[in-house]
């Protein structure tokens, strides 16, 4: 199979961006840099914030500038693009329509890695923007799984350690998130995903139980991204 190029469109966060670059290469199987993949990562923080445009369209517009970044990747010559950044699906649909390359789809990846789990009832850790758009509510109805969100009060706190925290590039305590742990587990899911990109960097720190409970949307969208463009995934992957 020809290996394809992929292209990151980065800087929706910039620390999750390098980490999907770190993911890839670890989770590649490889045993010299000729046999990884060749990736381009345009770290754009210039992109407004998807969740403050979401919430209020007063705010201003990600999408041309993401636009403009998947024309940047292709006119190297990207084979694929793909966007870290579960809240930027949201435009999912116009960004495709204005690239001439495909672009994965972070959300309907992970509804399909915990299909194959066998979920039944999963949890939904995210922005307030992304779960007002019902993206990952739909994408797990549409494999036959239930959704189940955050009360108001942990999606508080949820937004407290993404923003005040994650992205402000301060760590989080165990006990800090055992509280939304408890909370949405208490609502009887079997697994629960990790719907914000910010939200991988807690996972890497804590290194939370993802064998049995969680399912981080940056680790699936990691390897779908290896897979599609013509590589195998390490046995052993860190």
């Amino acid at each position: 199979m020809n290996k394809k190029t992929l292209g990151i469109i980065g800087g929706v966060g910039p620390l999750a961006t390098m980490l999907l670059g770190e993911m890839i290469v670890k989770r590649t199987k490889a045993s010299a840099d000729q046999e990884h993949m060749h990736f381009i990562i345009d770290n754009d923080t210039r992109i407004p914030d998807r969740t403050a445009y979401i919430l209020d369209r007063e705010q201003p517009n990600p999408l041309p500038v993401m636009i403009q970044d998947a024309g940047k990747l292709v006119s190297v010559g990207v084979d694929v693009i793909c966007v870290p950044c579960n809240t930027a699906h949201y435009f999912y649909d116009e960004l495709a329509d204005n690239t001439a390359v495909p672009i994965l789809h972070m959300i309907r990846e992970t509804a399909n890695k915990v299909k194959s789990l066998q979920a039944k009832k999963v949890g939904i850790l995210g922005t307030k923007g992304t779960l007002s758009t019902n993206l990952y509510q739909d994408s797990l109805r549409e494999v036959g799984i239930e959704p189940v969100v955050p009360d108001d009060a942990v999606q508080d706190l949820l937004m407290e350690i993404i923003y005040d925290y994650v992205k402000a590039g301060s760590s989080i305590t165990r006990e800090m998130w055992s509280k939304v742990e408890d909370a949405i587990m208490a609502q009887g899911c079997d697994h629960v995903i990790l719907g914000c990109t910010e939200l991988s960097i807690v996972n890497r720190e804590l290194s939370l139980d993802q064998d049995t409970r969680y399912v981080d949307a940056l680790v699936t969208l990691a390897d779908r991204t290896i897979e599609y463009c013509g590589y195998e995934l390490a046995q052993k992957m860190l």
